[in-house]
């Protein structure tokens, strides 16, 4: 499968924090439509309820997504079932199998809690699991899934460039082989986004940009906004 670049176009920031983070609905649609304009093949939102919080609830969900369809029908759209959002597992998993308006993909860090039954929600509703994995030890906890993962996201959390690369490096060698193994899509936060960014497309890995990962350009100017970041990594060789 080509490499492809996902968008992510908010994570858990607020516009306090950048101006051009969308938040509503009608934000995420028109910030995905830029992005997808510049060559992205997919986005990652995480939607928001009316105070500006992230939320698993149906209604949330649907909201955003339908909003997002309605500017870019044929976009693939993800969410996350991140613990920081909901804490309770339990209250995870019957928010999935609530949600009305599906997305086509949600990530579950596999460290997390209740992390197993959260994907096996996903699976049942036909939702394509990602497994988040952050570590070496969150690759052991995942291999004992009974649950298939569409795609495997390792995370790079580390903030020095060196220290993610060579997680990277780390998760990476301990992951399934073979050509039933999942696609992988590599990434970071923060300063470590860049150098990582470049990792995968020398590996020849999917990999994502956007204001959740950084507020960046590479040369560590500010962003004004997510399509300038896709632009950037489009130019770093990420298709």
């Amino acid at each position: 499968m080509r490499p492809v670049l996902k968008a992510c176009l908010n994570g858990g920031r607020g516009q306090a924090e950048h101006p051009a983070v969308p938040v509503t609905p009608a934000d995420l649609a028109a910030d995905a439509a830029r992005c997808v304009a510049l060559g992205v093949a997919a986005v990652h939102v995480h939607p928001r309820d009316g105070a500006g919080a992230e939320s698993l609830r149906p209604e949330v969900i649907a909201d955003a997504l339908t909003a997002v369809r309605a500017a870019r029908p044929d976009l693939p759209v993800g969410v996350s079932t991140g613990a920081w959002i909901e804490p309770d597992p339990a209250a995870r998993v019957a928010a999935v199998r609530a949600w009305h308006v599906l997305p086509d993909f949600a990530s579950v860090n596999a460290h997390e809690e209740g992390a197993e039954a959260v994907a096996a929600a996903l699976h049942e509703r036909g939702i394509l699991v990602e497994a988040g994995l952050w570590t070496v030890e969150a690759v052991a906890a995942y291999r004992g899934w009974r649950v298939p993962a569409g795609r495997i996201l390792v995370e790079c959390m580390a903030e020095q460039p060196a220290v993610a690369l060579a997680d990277a490096a780390r998760v990476l060698s301990a992951l399934p082989t073979g050509s039933d193994a999942p696609p992988v899509l590599l990434h970071a936060e923060g300063p470590a986004t860049w150098p990582v960014l470049a990792d995968a497309v020398r590996r020849g890995l999917h990999t994502r940009i956007g204001l959740e990962d950084t507020l960046r350009l590479p040369d560590g100017t500010p962003a004004p906004d997510n399509a300038s970041l896709v632009t950037a990594a489009r130019a770093a060789g990420a298709r």
